[in-house]
């Protein structure tokens, strides 16, 4: 799995108070989430109670190398309007150095309008830099005012799983996320009752090693292993059967299938 940092501030910073939020971002991806309230770009960060946390250049160059190859900011609410152009800049550079490949920048959500400007500070930037690409926050989440509190920014539940669904979009389509697993076997070979039967089911996408698991018990003398295996020697009478399996892969993902077993004399 490709590793990615998230840096985010308040806004982002809801979603690891989510485990629902969580579990979609980190889908198919070895996710590090550096969030906290009141950090700016490159300028000394707010005080969150009586700490300012490093702001995303400071970030980036105590992190170094363990940012990994793939950084998504989320970051620009309390940064100054007239300073984000340049700072952005500096965040890219210090991202250089330290390795990093690709950068995806979320917009901000236009509640005031100070971030229109801003947001198209983050488009320019994004002209002239390959390495970043855009994830557009503000057009995806107009029209759910449910998705925030009542300043218009900061994410309810709704919203940080909302964000962290189009953050897991954006690096699915992108080819960072692996894709998650999917039941490849379609149909099951007829079995003979009282003889041994054997099948193996498949996966396709997903990280390997898979893991098996059937949602409701098999036809008696019917087993399936946790490899995929179905073996046994059936001996309920003649008829079709439903076998509900699931698999699920190393990375957390799962997909069930609904399959049925022919028994014949």
């Amino acid at each position: 799995m490709q590793h990615v940092t998230l840096i985010g501030d308040s806004v982002a910073d809801a979603i690891p108070g989510d485990d629902r939020a969580v579990a979609i971002l980190k889908q198919g991806i070895d996710l590090d989430l550096e969030v906290a309230a009141c950090r700016r770009v490159d300028q000394e960060s707010c005080p969150d109670g009586n700490v300012r946390p490093p702001n995303v250049v400071q970030l980036a160059k105590a992190m170094g190398s363990k940012l990994g190859a793939n950084v998504v900011v989320s970051v620009g609410y309390n940064d100054f309007e007239d300073q984000y152009a340049q700072n952005i800049e500096n965040a890219l550079a210090a991202f250089e150095d330290a390795g990093v490949k690709h950068v995806w920048w979320l917009t901000l959500r236009a509640a005031h309008h100070p971030y229109l400007n801003m947001n198209d500070d983050i488009e320019a930037a994004a002209t002239h830099h390959p390495q970043l690409s855009v994830i557009d926050w503000n057009v995806y989440s107009r029209g759910h005012p449910d998705w925030f509190q009542a300043d218009g920014l900061h994410l309810l539940g709704p919203g940080s799983e909302a964000m962290a669904g189009l953050i897991h979009k954006t690096l699915l389509d992108d080819g960072v996320a692996l894709k998650p697993v999917q039941v490849a076997t379609k149909a099951l070979p007829v079995a003979r009752r009282g003889r041994p039967y054997a099948a193996r089911l498949g996966a396709a996408q997903g990280l390997a090693p898979f893991k098996w698991s059937l949602l409701a018990r098999a036809p008696k003398g019917i087993h399936l292993e946790a490899d995929g295996r179905i073996i046994g020697r059936p001996l309920a009478r003649p008829g079709t059967y439903v076998l509900n399996v699931r698999v699920t892969d190393s990375a957390g993902s799962f997909a069930t299938r609904r399959l049925t077993l022919r028994i014949k004399l």
